[in-house]
């Protein structure tokens, strides 16, 4: 069966997911870690990406981005990709392929699921086990989102401005989110939904974004979700 081509819009938050191949270490030391969000910052600037957060793990990375265009994710991730695989190999005496095929990712709806991606993301490193706490592992947008550091990389979205009026009011509000974590659902939610690349969101969201694409958005057919739990009447 021929695989779907990736669902890209502009103007809605994507998840973001690309790993290493047989999931092999993509980030050696600080000079790796450095150059990856150096060519992010560039190219993200380049395509019009606006990168919202992001964590590099050692042998993967997440980003919660929306492109300007329907081209701009597909080319920022193209010209990284590209570009890192040249200086990794060369740095590292390699050759041959870096990535796990083509990354991975799929439109989230912003009012349900984007705050709640930023804190996965932030929250990948301390599940993995790297780390106690987020603010310990320093290839996040974490301690941005925190008012700890500056983060170039960084657009933060309309929905992190909303959380206060104020920086410190901001910060405190997104504190909060990350020590109360993501649930195990909606942690799953957020990982099927990349690696499959399927919408993410209510039924309403799932409605109106097929209407702005020729590819199916989900598995099943857009429509009233089925309720867990429940048995049907008799």
């Amino acid at each position: 069966m021929a695989r779907l081509p990736r669902l890209t819009l502009a103007g809605y938050p994507h998840h973001i997911i690309q790993r290493g191949n047989n999931r092999q270490v993509i980030f050696v030391d600080r000079q790796d870690f450095e150059t990856m969000l150096a060519l992010l910052a560039e190219n993200a600037q380049k395509f019009a990406v606006a990168i919202h957060a992001y964590v590099l793990m050692d042998n993967h990375f997440h980003l919660l981005a929306t492109p300007a265009t329907a081209e701009a994710l597909p080319l920022m991730m193209q010209a990284v990709g590209r570009s890192y695989v040249r200086y990794f190999n060369q740095r590292h005496g390699r050759s041959g392929t870096l990535w796990e095929g083509r990354y991975r990712s799929t439109l989230i709806e912003s009012e349900r699921y984007l705050l709640a991606c930023m804190v996965y993301i932030d929250l990948n490193p301390v599940r993995a086990g790297m780390v106690a706490q987020p603010g310990a592992w320093p290839w996040s947008s974490h301690a941005h989102c925190l008012g700890q550091r500056i983060d170039k990389l960084v657009t933060p979205h309309a929905l992190y401005w909303a959380l206060g009026n104020t920086p410190f009011a901001r910060e405190a509000a997104y504190a909060a989110l990350v020590q109360a974590g993501v649930g195990s659902g909606e942690q799953a939610a957020l990982t099927d939904a990349a690696l499959r690349g399927w919408a993410l969101g209510d039924a309403d969201f799932v409605v109106e974004l097929q209407k702005k694409s020729l590819r199916r958005v989900t598995k099943t057919r857009p429509g009233r979700p089925k309720l867990a739990g429940k048995l049907p009447a008799n």
